[in-house]
Formats: structure tokens, C-alpha cells, sequence
């Protein structure tokens, strides 16, 4: 039989984590909570600061062209 998942100790035969597996994470849970909110903090931040900087923009440099004239009717 081929070496996978059936073979691990921590899945079962539908693929669901078994008792081994949950008390091997169970150390780690509140420090994966923690980075995990913390990612995701700092990037809402990102994003809001970069929204906000971009929302402050006014183009005032920006040069806006007159209106285009209207092309001369050709005469036959």
C-alpha cells in the first residue's frame, strides 16, 4: 500500500482529525490565534492607511485638456 494519509496517525479513514492530532495542536492554539490576528490587524492597517492616502488625493497637478474642437465639415 501506498505511503499517505491512511497511513498517519493523526487522520482518520475520512480524513478528520483525530485525538492525536488535536492534542499535538492544542499547545499551539492560543499563539496561532494571536499571529493569526495579528496578520490580519496589520493588514486591515495597510490597507485602511492606504485607502486613506490615496482618498486625500486631489489631482490638483493634474492638468485637464479643454474640450476637444469640433471637426470642420468637409465640403464637397
Amino acid at each position: 500500500m501506498a505511503a499517505g494519509i491512511f497511513n498517519s496517525t493523526y487522520y482518520g479513514k475520512d480524513y478528520r482529525a483525530g485525538a492525536a492530532l488535536l492534542r499535538a495542536r492544542r499547545p499551539f492554539l492560543v499563539k496561532n490565534a494571536i499571529t493569526g490576528f495579528g496578520l490580519f490587524a496589520f493588514t486591515i492597517g495597510v490597507y485602511a492607511y492606504t485607502i486613506r492616502a490615496v482618498g486625500q488625493e486631489e489631482f490638483s497637478d493634474v492638468q485637464i485638456p479643454d474640450t476637444p474642437s469640433k471637426p470642420q465639415s468637409e465640403k464637397k
